[in-house]
Protein backbone atom coordinates (compact mmCIF):
# COMPACT_ATOMS: atom_id res chain seq x y z
CA UNK A 1 0.00 0.00 0.00
CA UNK A 2 0.96 3.32 -0.92
CA UNK A 3 2.45 4.98 2.20
CA UNK A 4 5.14 7.26 0.99
CA UNK A 5 5.82 9.39 -1.39
CA UNK A 6 8.13 7.91 -4.33
CA UNK A 7 11.45 9.26 -5.38
CA UNK A 8 12.04 11.17 -9.01
CA UNK A 9 13.55 8.80 -11.74
CA UNK A 10 16.23 9.87 -14.02
CA UNK A 11 18.00 8.49 -17.25
CA UNK A 12 20.61 9.35 -19.92
CA UNK A 13 20.98 7.61 -23.12
CA UNK A 14 24.38 8.25 -24.97
CA UNK A 15 25.67 7.01 -28.65
CA UNK A 16 22.12 5.52 -30.20
CA UNK A 17 20.37 6.85 -32.93
CA UNK A 18 17.27 8.80 -31.70
CA UNK A 19 18.19 8.15 -28.08
CA UNK A 20 14.78 9.97 -26.47
CA UNK A 21 13.11 6.75 -27.44
CA UNK A 22 14.77 4.79 -25.21
CA UNK A 23 14.60 7.34 -22.79
CA UNK A 24 10.69 7.99 -23.02
CA UNK A 25 10.38 3.86 -22.39
CA UNK A 26 13.04 3.93 -19.96
CA UNK A 27 11.00 6.79 -18.27
CA UNK A 28 8.19 4.29 -18.38
CA UNK A 29 9.47 1.41 -16.81
CA UNK A 30 10.45 3.53 -14.18
CA UNK A 31 7.11 5.60 -13.53
CA UNK A 32 6.77 4.04 -10.09
CA UNK A 33 9.22 6.51 -9.05
CA UNK A 34 7.22 9.75 -10.07
CA UNK A 35 3.77 10.22 -11.54
CA UNK A 36 3.35 14.26 -10.96
CA UNK A 37 5.48 15.43 -14.03
CA UNK A 38 8.03 14.03 -16.73
CA UNK A 39 10.84 15.43 -19.44
CA UNK A 40 13.17 14.44 -21.71
CA UNK A 41 15.76 16.72 -23.18
CA UNK A 42 17.39 15.41 -26.51
CA UNK A 43 21.24 16.66 -28.24
CA UNK A 44 21.98 16.44 -32.23
CA UNK A 45 25.10 17.83 -31.18
CA UNK A 46 24.68 21.86 -32.19
CA UNK A 47 21.51 22.20 -30.39
CA UNK A 48 19.50 20.88 -27.21
CA UNK A 49 15.97 20.19 -27.74
CA UNK A 50 13.50 19.72 -24.75
CA UNK A 51 9.78 18.60 -23.94
CA UNK A 52 8.21 18.26 -20.66
CA UNK A 53 4.68 18.56 -18.64
CA UNK A 54 2.72 17.18 -16.28
CA UNK A 55 1.48 14.42 -16.07
CA UNK A 56 2.61 10.55 -17.29
CA UNK A 57 4.98 9.82 -19.12
CA UNK A 58 2.68 7.93 -22.18
CA UNK A 59 0.35 11.22 -21.73
CA UNK A 60 3.17 13.72 -22.62
CA UNK A 61 5.23 12.10 -25.29
CA UNK A 62 3.27 11.69 -28.18
CA UNK A 63 4.95 10.32 -31.65
CA UNK A 64 4.78 13.72 -32.73
CA UNK A 65 6.64 15.52 -29.68
CA UNK A 66 9.24 12.72 -29.70
CA UNK A 67 9.89 13.09 -33.57
CA UNK A 68 10.96 16.82 -32.16
CA UNK A 69 13.66 15.46 -29.56
CA UNK A 70 16.38 14.32 -32.47
CA UNK A 71 20.08 13.40 -31.90
CA UNK A 72 22.10 10.42 -30.37
CA UNK A 73 22.13 12.10 -26.60
CA UNK A 74 19.04 12.23 -24.45
CA UNK A 75 18.43 12.31 -20.95
CA UNK A 76 14.96 12.11 -18.75
CA UNK A 77 13.30 12.55 -15.96
CA UNK A 78 10.40 11.47 -13.79
CA UNK A 79 9.34 13.39 -11.06
CA UNK A 80 7.17 13.16 -7.60
CA UNK A 81 6.78 16.74 -6.35
CA UNK A 82 8.13 17.10 -2.94
CA UNK A 83 7.55 20.25 -1.98
CA UNK A 84 6.84 23.43 -4.39
CA UNK A 85 4.81 23.97 -6.86
CA UNK A 86 3.16 21.76 -9.47
CA UNK A 87 3.74 23.31 -12.45
CA UNK A 88 6.15 23.45 -15.87
CA UNK A 89 8.81 25.67 -14.01
CA UNK A 90 8.71 22.78 -11.85
CA UNK A 91 9.58 19.77 -14.45
CA UNK A 92 12.81 18.49 -15.46
CA UNK A 93 15.33 18.62 -17.31
CA UNK A 94 16.31 22.06 -16.73
CA UNK A 95 17.24 23.84 -19.30
CA UNK A 96 19.96 26.53 -19.63
CA UNK A 97 21.94 28.54 -21.99
CA UNK A 98 25.35 30.37 -20.89
CA UNK A 99 28.58 31.13 -22.04
CA UNK A 100 29.84 27.96 -22.76
CA UNK A 101 26.48 27.05 -24.64
CA UNK A 102 23.91 24.84 -23.99
CA UNK A 103 22.89 22.51 -21.24
CA UNK A 104 20.32 20.57 -19.39
CA UNK A 105 20.05 18.76 -15.92
CA UNK A 106 18.05 15.80 -15.09
CA UNK A 107 18.57 15.07 -10.54
CA UNK A 108 17.24 12.79 -8.14
CA UNK A 109 17.75 13.18 -4.82
CA UNK A 110 17.43 16.24 -2.04
CA UNK A 111 20.26 18.94 -1.42
CA UNK A 112 20.24 19.28 2.22
CA UNK A 113 21.94 22.60 2.04
CA UNK A 114 19.90 23.95 -0.63
CA UNK A 115 18.52 27.01 1.08
CA UNK A 116 21.58 28.32 2.02
CA UNK A 117 23.02 28.29 -1.26
CA UNK A 118 20.25 29.67 -3.22
CA UNK A 119 19.88 32.49 -0.49
CA UNK A 120 23.56 33.38 -1.01
CA UNK A 121 23.06 33.46 -4.97
CA UNK A 122 19.83 35.54 -4.41
CA UNK A 123 21.87 37.94 -2.50
CA UNK A 124 24.88 37.92 -5.28
CA UNK A 125 21.65 38.68 -7.92
CA UNK A 126 20.69 35.21 -9.15
CA UNK A 127 17.12 34.84 -10.53
CA UNK A 128 15.34 32.19 -9.92
CA UNK A 129 11.96 30.42 -12.05
CA UNK A 130 11.25 27.30 -10.28
CA UNK A 131 11.63 25.80 -6.70
CA UNK A 132 14.05 23.26 -7.39
CA UNK A 133 17.71 22.91 -5.76
CA UNK A 134 18.25 21.33 -8.93
CA UNK A 135 18.01 24.92 -10.56
CA UNK A 136 21.04 26.25 -8.05
CA UNK A 137 23.09 23.79 -10.04
CA UNK A 138 22.47 26.24 -12.95
CA UNK A 139 23.60 29.11 -11.43
CA UNK A 140 26.62 27.43 -9.69
CA UNK A 141 27.63 26.16 -12.99
CA UNK A 142 27.30 29.32 -14.56
CA UNK A 143 29.08 31.43 -12.13
CA UNK A 144 32.03 29.01 -11.73
CA UNK A 145 35.45 30.65 -12.98
CA UNK A 146 36.66 27.31 -14.28
CA UNK A 147 37.47 26.61 -18.03
CA UNK A 148 35.53 23.58 -18.73
CA UNK A 149 32.31 21.89 -18.15
CA UNK A 150 33.71 19.27 -16.32
CA UNK A 151 35.43 21.39 -14.10
CA UNK A 152 32.80 23.24 -13.83
CA UNK A 153 30.42 20.47 -12.45
CA UNK A 154 32.76 19.71 -9.89
CA UNK A 155 33.20 23.15 -8.82
CA UNK A 156 29.49 23.24 -8.56
CA UNK A 157 29.32 19.87 -6.29
CA UNK A 158 31.93 20.69 -3.98
CA UNK A 159 29.16 23.35 -3.00
CA UNK A 160 26.15 21.71 -2.13
CA UNK A 161 25.63 18.60 -0.22
CA UNK A 162 22.84 15.83 0.56
CA UNK A 163 22.04 12.71 -1.49
CA UNK A 164 21.97 13.13 -5.69
CA UNK A 165 22.06 11.66 -8.96
CA UNK A 166 22.97 13.84 -11.28
CA UNK A 167 22.94 13.49 -15.07
CA UNK A 168 24.15 16.71 -17.34
CA UNK A 169 23.83 16.70 -21.09
CA UNK A 170 25.65 19.44 -23.17
CA UNK A 171 25.66 19.83 -26.96
CA UNK A 172 27.86 17.11 -27.48
CA UNK A 173 28.41 15.67 -24.23
CA UNK A 174 27.03 13.93 -21.05
CA UNK A 175 27.84 13.81 -17.64
CA UNK A 176 26.70 11.80 -14.74
CA UNK A 177 27.34 11.44 -11.29
CA UNK A 178 26.12 10.28 -8.05
CA UNK A 179 26.82 11.58 -4.38
CA UNK A 180 29.77 10.55 -2.02
CA UNK A 181 27.05 8.57 -0.18
CA UNK A 182 25.78 6.84 -2.55
CA UNK A 183 22.14 7.15 -1.71
CA UNK A 184 20.21 7.27 -4.63
CA UNK A 185 20.90 4.33 -7.02
CA UNK A 186 22.24 4.70 -10.30
CA UNK A 187 23.32 2.34 -12.73
CA UNK A 188 25.31 1.86 -16.03
CA UNK A 189 24.30 -0.14 -18.99
CA UNK A 190 25.61 -0.76 -22.62
CA UNK A 191 23.57 -1.49 -25.87
CA UNK A 192 25.13 -2.95 -29.24
CA UNK A 193 24.11 -0.74 -31.59
CA UNK A 194 22.84 -2.05 -35.20
CA UNK A 195 25.96 -0.81 -36.64
CA UNK A 196 28.41 -2.73 -34.42
CA UNK A 197 29.14 0.22 -32.43
CA UNK A 198 28.39 0.77 -28.73
CA UNK A 199 25.66 3.29 -26.74
CA UNK A 200 25.63 3.43 -23.21
CA UNK A 201 22.55 4.10 -20.94
CA UNK A 202 22.21 5.55 -16.77
CA UNK A 203 18.91 5.21 -15.47
CA UNK A 204 18.12 4.85 -11.29
CA UNK A 205 16.64 1.22 -11.84
CA UNK A 206 17.86 -1.48 -13.62
CA UNK A 207 14.07 -2.43 -14.84
CA UNK A 208 14.79 0.55 -17.32
CA UNK A 209 17.65 -1.72 -18.96
CA UNK A 210 15.48 -4.58 -19.42
CA UNK A 211 12.48 -2.94 -21.10
CA UNK A 212 15.23 -1.49 -24.05
CA UNK A 213 17.07 -4.30 -24.25
CA UNK A 214 20.44 -2.68 -22.60
CA UNK A 215 22.65 -5.02 -20.66
CA UNK A 216 23.95 -4.26 -16.95
CA UNK A 217 27.48 -3.21 -16.66
CA UNK A 218 28.07 -1.65 -12.76
CA UNK A 219 26.31 0.82 -10.56
CA UNK A 220 27.95 4.27 -10.58
CA UNK A 221 30.24 4.02 -7.43
CA UNK A 222 29.49 6.67 -4.81
CA UNK A 223 31.31 9.93 -5.51
CA UNK A 224 31.67 8.96 -9.07
CA UNK A 225 30.85 10.83 -12.11
CA UNK A 226 31.25 9.18 -15.94
CA UNK A 227 31.57 11.50 -18.72
CA UNK A 228 30.30 10.36 -22.09
CA UNK A 229 32.00 11.62 -25.34
CA UNK A 230 32.48 10.81 -29.26
CA UNK A 231 28.77 10.65 -30.32
CA UNK A 232 28.98 13.28 -32.52
CA UNK A 233 32.65 12.56 -33.37
CA UNK A 234 32.13 8.86 -34.62
CA UNK A 235 34.68 7.75 -32.11
CA UNK A 236 33.26 4.55 -30.21
CA UNK A 237 34.22 5.36 -26.28
CA UNK A 238 34.16 4.14 -23.37
CA UNK A 239 33.05 6.57 -20.56
CA UNK A 240 35.73 8.11 -18.70
CA UNK A 241 35.87 8.07 -14.85
CA UNK A 242 36.50 10.19 -12.50
CA UNK A 243 36.07 9.69 -8.35
CA UNK A 244 35.64 13.45 -7.75
CA UNK A 245 34.71 12.71 -3.91
CA UNK A 246 35.90 9.96 -1.30
CA UNK A 247 33.27 7.92 -0.82
CA UNK A 248 31.43 7.13 2.46
CA UNK A 249 28.73 4.97 1.42
CA UNK A 250 25.84 4.44 3.27
CA UNK A 251 22.71 3.57 -0.14
CA UNK A 252 19.32 4.32 1.17
CA UNK A 253 17.87 1.17 2.92
CA UNK A 254 14.08 1.83 1.94
CA UNK A 255 15.01 1.11 -1.86
CA UNK A 256 14.62 -2.42 -1.01
CA UNK A 257 11.56 -1.94 1.20
CA UNK A 258 9.35 0.26 -0.74
CA UNK A 259 10.80 3.01 -3.26
CA UNK A 260 12.40 0.30 -6.22
CA UNK A 261 10.37 -2.23 -8.48
CA UNK A 262 10.44 -5.77 -7.81
CA UNK A 263 12.48 -6.88 -10.51
CA UNK A 264 14.90 -4.09 -10.42
CA UNK A 265 18.24 -5.08 -9.03
CA UNK A 266 19.45 -2.41 -6.38
CA UNK A 267 22.93 -1.83 -4.20
CA UNK A 268 23.92 -5.25 -5.30
CA UNK A 269 20.68 -6.90 -4.28
CA UNK A 270 17.52 -7.90 -6.32
CA UNK A 271 14.55 -6.03 -4.40
CA UNK A 272 12.22 -9.21 -5.14
CA UNK A 273 14.32 -11.37 -3.33
CA UNK A 274 15.14 -9.05 -0.71
CA UNK A 275 11.61 -8.08 0.25
CA UNK A 276 10.86 -11.72 0.40
CA UNK A 277 13.69 -12.11 2.82
CA UNK A 278 12.17 -9.68 5.05
CA UNK A 279 9.37 -11.77 5.32
CA UNK A 280 11.10 -14.85 6.56
CA UNK A 281 13.00 -12.40 9.30
CA UNK A 282 9.35 -10.89 10.22
CA UNK A 283 8.10 -14.48 10.33
CA UNK A 284 11.10 -15.95 12.91
CA UNK A 285 11.07 -12.67 14.84
CA UNK A 286 7.22 -13.03 14.83
CA UNK A 287 5.79 -16.58 15.36
CA UNK A 288 1.71 -16.44 15.16
CA UNK A 289 -1.01 -18.75 14.52
CA UNK A 290 -3.23 -17.87 12.10
CA UNK A 291 -5.63 -19.33 8.92
CA UNK A 292 -3.76 -17.06 6.40
CA UNK A 293 -1.05 -14.58 5.50
CA UNK A 294 -2.38 -11.95 3.13
CA UNK A 295 -0.45 -9.20 1.58
CA UNK A 296 -1.44 -5.29 1.65
CA UNK A 297 -0.66 -4.82 -2.28
CA UNK A 298 0.91 -4.10 -4.36
CA UNK A 299 4.24 -3.39 -1.85
CA UNK A 300 3.63 -6.31 0.58
CA UNK A 301 3.14 -9.33 -1.15
CA UNK A 302 6.48 -10.55 -1.67
CA UNK A 303 7.03 -10.27 2.22
CA UNK A 304 3.86 -12.12 2.72
CA UNK A 305 5.15 -15.23 0.33
CA UNK A 306 8.32 -15.19 3.11
CA UNK A 307 6.58 -15.34 5.81
CA UNK A 308 4.28 -17.96 4.49
CA UNK A 309 6.78 -19.69 3.55
CA UNK A 310 8.93 -19.66 6.53
CA UNK A 311 5.64 -20.31 8.79
CA UNK A 312 3.74 -22.78 6.78
CA UNK A 313 0.65 -20.77 6.78
CA UNK A 314 -1.26 -20.35 3.41
CA UNK A 315 -0.95 -17.13 1.36
CA UNK A 316 -3.91 -15.87 0.15
CA UNK A 317 -5.08 -12.48 -2.00
CA UNK A 318 -7.39 -11.81 0.74
CA UNK A 319 -7.47 -7.96 -0.67
CA UNK A 320 -7.41 -7.12 -4.12
CA UNK A 321 -6.12 -4.03 -5.57
CA UNK A 322 -7.94 -1.85 -8.35
CA UNK A 323 -4.79 -0.36 -10.53
CA UNK A 324 -7.17 1.58 -12.08
CA UNK A 325 -7.60 4.32 -9.74
CA UNK A 326 -5.83 7.72 -10.35
CA UNK A 327 -5.11 10.20 -7.62
CA UNK A 328 -7.99 11.79 -5.15
CA UNK A 329 -7.10 15.34 -4.34
CA UNK A 330 -9.39 16.30 -2.24
CA UNK A 331 -10.39 14.31 1.07
CA UNK A 332 -11.86 16.58 4.00
CA UNK A 333 -14.17 14.42 5.32
CA UNK A 334 -13.56 11.13 7.20
CA UNK A 335 -15.76 9.15 4.97
CA UNK A 336 -14.34 10.08 2.19
CA UNK A 337 -10.64 9.50 3.20
CA UNK A 338 -12.49 5.56 3.76
CA UNK A 339 -13.70 5.67 0.18
CA UNK A 340 -10.12 6.76 -0.86
CA UNK A 341 -9.16 3.20 0.55
CA UNK A 342 -11.87 1.25 -0.63
CA UNK A 343 -11.57 2.60 -3.92
CA UNK A 344 -8.47 0.88 -4.15
CA UNK A 345 -8.64 -1.96 -1.78
CA UNK A 346 -11.09 -4.75 -1.43
CA UNK A 347 -11.83 -7.60 0.37
CA UNK A 348 -12.89 -11.01 -0.51
CA UNK A 349 -15.30 -11.36 2.28
CA UNK A 350 -15.77 -14.93 1.36
CA UNK A 351 -12.13 -16.02 2.28
CA UNK A 352 -11.55 -14.16 5.38
CA UNK A 353 -14.65 -14.07 6.95
CA UNK A 354 -14.56 -16.09 10.27
CA UNK A 355 -10.30 -16.44 9.82
CA UNK A 356 -7.50 -15.16 11.84
CA UNK A 357 -5.66 -13.37 9.20
CA UNK A 358 -1.84 -12.21 9.09
CA UNK A 359 -1.75 -9.09 7.44
CA UNK A 360 1.86 -7.79 5.91
CA UNK A 361 2.31 -4.36 4.88
CA UNK A 362 5.72 -2.85 3.77
CA UNK A 363 5.36 0.24 6.43
CA UNK A 364 2.98 2.32 8.79
CA UNK A 365 3.67 6.34 8.37
CA UNK A 366 0.70 8.23 9.94
CA UNK A 367 -1.15 4.99 10.46
CA UNK A 368 -4.23 6.29 8.76
CA UNK A 369 -3.97 4.24 6.01
CA UNK A 370 -3.55 1.24 8.34
CA UNK A 371 -6.66 1.35 10.42
CA UNK A 372 -8.69 1.77 7.23
CA UNK A 373 -7.49 -1.63 6.18
CA UNK A 374 -8.34 -3.24 9.68
CA UNK A 375 -11.35 -1.52 9.29
CA UNK A 376 -12.57 -3.19 6.29
CA UNK A 377 -11.25 -6.23 7.14
CA UNK A 378 -13.29 -6.45 10.16
CA UNK A 379 -16.38 -5.16 8.34
CA UNK A 380 -15.58 -8.18 5.77
CA UNK A 381 -15.46 -10.48 8.68
CA UNK A 382 -12.08 -11.58 9.80
CA UNK A 383 -12.09 -12.80 12.88
CA UNK A 384 -8.59 -12.00 14.54
CA UNK A 385 -6.22 -9.39 12.50
CA UNK A 386 -2.38 -9.90 13.08
CA UNK A 387 -0.41 -6.36 11.12
CA UNK A 388 2.91 -7.68 10.57
CA UNK A 389 5.57 -4.61 9.27
CA UNK A 390 8.52 -5.69 6.54
CA UNK A 391 10.09 -2.69 8.34
CA UNK A 392 11.02 -1.69 11.64
CA UNK A 393 9.14 1.64 13.01
CA UNK A 394 9.16 4.84 11.37
CA UNK A 395 10.64 7.52 13.53
CA UNK A 396 12.46 10.15 11.60
CA UNK A 397 11.70 12.23 8.42
CA UNK A 398 14.00 12.14 5.83
CA UNK A 399 15.74 14.59 4.26
CA UNK A 400 17.16 13.02 1.00
CA UNK A 401 14.64 13.30 -1.85
CA UNK A 402 11.72 11.28 -0.03
CA UNK A 403 8.25 13.30 0.43
CA UNK A 404 7.69 12.43 4.46
CA UNK A 405 5.67 13.95 6.97
CA UNK A 406 7.11 15.64 9.59
CA UNK A 407 8.12 13.93 12.96
CA UNK A 408 4.96 15.42 14.69
CA UNK A 409 3.02 13.08 12.02
CA UNK A 410 4.99 9.80 12.61
CA UNK A 411 2.97 7.56 14.38
CA UNK A 412 5.72 5.84 15.32
CA UNK A 413 7.94 8.87 16.41
CA UNK A 414 4.83 9.88 19.25
CA UNK A 415 3.33 7.07 20.54
CA UNK A 416 4.59 3.26 21.65
CA UNK A 417 3.85 0.02 19.88
CA UNK A 418 0.57 -0.75 21.87
CA UNK A 419 -0.93 2.75 21.73
CA UNK A 420 -0.13 2.16 17.77
CA UNK A 421 -2.03 -1.13 17.79
CA UNK A 422 -5.00 0.21 19.82
CA UNK A 423 -5.20 3.41 17.20
CA UNK A 424 -5.29 1.12 14.22
CA UNK A 425 -7.75 -1.71 15.37
CA UNK A 426 -5.42 -4.36 14.86
CA UNK A 427 -5.34 -7.50 17.55
CA UNK A 428 -1.85 -7.42 17.22
CA UNK A 429 1.00 -5.24 15.72
CA UNK A 430 4.38 -6.36 15.37
CA UNK A 431 7.68 -5.14 13.19
CA UNK A 432 10.72 -6.69 11.23
CA UNK A 433 13.34 -5.51 13.51
CA UNK A 434 16.36 -3.12 12.42
CA UNK A 435 19.33 -6.58 12.63
CA UNK A 436 16.24 -8.55 10.85
CA UNK A 437 16.28 -5.54 7.63
CA UNK A 438 19.60 -6.26 7.65
CA UNK A 439 19.91 -9.76 7.50
CA UNK A 440 17.04 -9.00 4.84
CA UNK A 441 20.07 -7.73 2.45
CA UNK A 442 22.67 -10.04 3.60
CA UNK A 443 25.17 -8.06 5.78
CA UNK A 444 24.23 -6.91 9.02
CA UNK A 445 27.26 -4.93 8.48
CA UNK A 446 27.03 -2.93 5.34
CA UNK A 447 27.25 0.95 6.09
CA UNK A 448 23.37 1.91 5.02
CA UNK A 449 21.38 5.29 5.82
CA UNK A 450 18.31 3.89 7.90
CA UNK A 451 17.86 7.46 9.40
CA UNK A 452 13.79 7.40 9.03
CA UNK A 453 14.16 3.95 11.54
CA UNK A 454 17.11 4.93 13.61
CA UNK A 455 17.55 8.96 13.48
CA UNK A 456 21.11 8.09 12.59
CA UNK A 457 22.00 10.88 9.49
CA UNK A 458 24.65 10.38 7.60
CA UNK A 459 25.60 14.25 6.49
CA UNK A 460 27.22 17.01 8.72
CA UNK A 461 24.77 19.30 7.51
CA UNK A 462 21.52 17.82 8.57
CA UNK A 463 22.87 16.34 11.70
CA UNK A 464 23.62 19.81 12.84
CA UNK A 465 20.41 21.72 11.27
CA UNK A 466 17.61 18.68 11.73
CA UNK A 467 15.78 20.33 15.03
CA UNK A 468 15.24 23.43 12.50
CA UNK A 469 14.58 21.12 9.36
CA UNK A 470 11.97 19.06 10.98
CA UNK A 471 9.76 22.08 11.73
CA UNK A 472 9.45 22.17 7.95
CA UNK A 473 8.99 20.46 4.49
CA UNK A 474 12.16 18.34 4.67
CA UNK A 475 12.25 18.44 0.68
CA UNK A 476 12.60 20.90 -1.84
CA UNK A 477 13.87 18.42 -4.57
CA UNK A 478 13.10 16.88 -7.71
Amino acid sequence: MKHWNEECAVVGVYNVENASILSYYSLFAMQHRGQEASGISASNGSKIATIKNTGLVTKIFTEKRLSKLQGRSSIGHNRYSTAGEDSINDTQPIFARYDLGEMAIAHNGNLTNAKQVRQMLINEGAIFQSHLDTENLIHLIARSKKQSLTDRIIDALGQVDGAYCFIFLSRTKMFAIRDRYGLRPLSLGKIQNQDGSTGYIVASESCAFDLVGAEFVREVRAGEMLIFDGAYSLSDNQPKSIQVFEPKEHPCVFEHVYFARPDSNVFGHNVYKARKQMGIELAKEHKIEADMVIPVPDSGVAAALGYSKQSGIDFELGLIRNHYVGRTFIEPTQQQRELKVRLKLNPIAELIAGKDIIVIDDSVVRGTTSKQIIKILRQAGARKIHLLISSPPTISPCFYGVDTPHKTELICANKSIEEVRKYIGADSLGFLSIDGLMRSLGDENKPMCKACFDEVYIDDFTNDFRNDLTGANPCVSC
